[in-house]
């Protein structure tokens, strides 16, 4: 099959560091060519990729930034439209970019959303588009706007090999691993490890736009003895973090679309504790690969509790339920139902 997979320019595919959507994004490109597709991906120039890369601009935004961020994605609109008759189904990850100018060319296309629906724009948005094809990246995430034109809810997938567990026995302190910013909840984390007397590793990114509340909320509990500021990390550094943890701590305050460190703490064999928010409850598996717990009473008695899993259990549920290949699978499944539909 011929398919074009377009991706976000604010980070390249994979990203260099942080970066979720451009991360999954590389991990279905790589699948789908696994699994001898003839993929073309439209990213950054920066992309490192097995597929065909057409590189609508030269650098990921985030590194260089440019003035008007929107010029750059209204070129790629416009490189895919004047490419998609070569493409069987176009892949988007670009939120409602497409919609308008692609309703209209007959090419089938779906997008998958990968962040939060609940913004009151976003609602306006999608009501001049009900029928577009749009992927939820989990049954939660759709809440907000149920109604829409859902074509499928694929739950991400990694590499099986990408992160595997590699414990050297120092397994003496809790994990806390992605952004720090109110929703992600770190002093959350500090106080669970506090209460255990256990160290905490927190290995996040401060983005500018959270630099304010880090400065007036978190930074002052860094320096408390237990809590260990390592800083932004690569998925090399990722395995060894995340496999020497007691367990990765996931105390979130909003509704997760998806949450992929859980699977990458998975992938080590690291059990998670997490609230019960967002996504939580269809990627972990209570008392299997982890905890979910509803307050601070609860996480801490799941901490004090976390050896009861079975490590090898926890990679044993990731290979059955969180690989790339089958995300690929679920993917292929909804491409030949919107080729099939678009021939009638």
């Amino acid at each position: 099959m011929r398919i074009a997979q377009i991706a976000p320019l604010f980070e390249a595919v994979p990203p260099k560091l942080y970066g979720g959507t451009e991360r999954v994004v590389h991990w279905i490109t790589e699948a789908l060519v696994e699994q001898g597709h003839d993929v073309t991906l439209f990213a950054s120039g920066d992309s490192v990729t097995s597929a065909k890369l057409d590189a609508v601009w030269p650098q990921a935004l985030r590194l260089a930034p440019v003035t008007d961020w929107i010029a750059t994605y209204v070129l790629m609109v416009e490189r895919v439209a004047q490419r998609a008759h070569e493409f069987d189904v176009l892949h988007f990850h670009i939120d409602y970019w497409p919609n308008s100018v692609f309703t209209r060319l007959g090419i089938p296309f779906v997008t998958t959303l990968h962040g939060r629906l609940d913004l009151p724009e976003f609602k306006v948005v999608y009501s001049k588009f009900p029928t577009v094809p749009i992927v939820s990246i989990s049954d939660n995430q759709r809440k907000p706007v149920p109604d829409l034109g859902w074509a499928g809810t694929v739950h991400h997938g990694m590499p099986a090999n990408l992160l595997t567990p590699q414990p050297t026995g120092a397994d003496k302190y809790f994990a806390f691993l992605g952004r720090i910013s109110p929703e992600k909840r770190v002093d959350r984390a500090i106080e669970i490890a506090g209460a255990c007397q256990t160290e905490l590793r927190v290995a996040a990114k401060i983005d500018r736009a959270d630099d304010e509340y880090f400065a007036r909320e978190i930074k002052h509990l860094f320096e408390l003895p237990h809590v260990n500021y390592i800083g932004e990390i690569n998925d090399a550094q990722k395995v060894g973090f995340l496999s020497d943890a007691r367990a990765l701590l996931l105390p979130i305050d909003w509704e997760e679309p998806f949450g992929l460190v859980m699977i990458e703490a998975m992938a080590c064999g690291t059990p998670v504790i997490a609230y019960r928010r967002g996504s939580v409850s269809e990627v972990i598996e209570d008392g299997i690969t982890g905890f979910i717990v509803d307050d601070m009473a609860g996480a801490i008695a799941a901490a004090k509790k976390i050896d009861t899993i079975d490590r090898a259990g926890v990679r044993k549920r990731f290979e059955q339920r969180f690989t790339n290949l089958r995300m690929a699978d679920d993917y292929m499944a909804i491409y030949q139902k919107l080729i099939a539909a678009n021939r009638k």
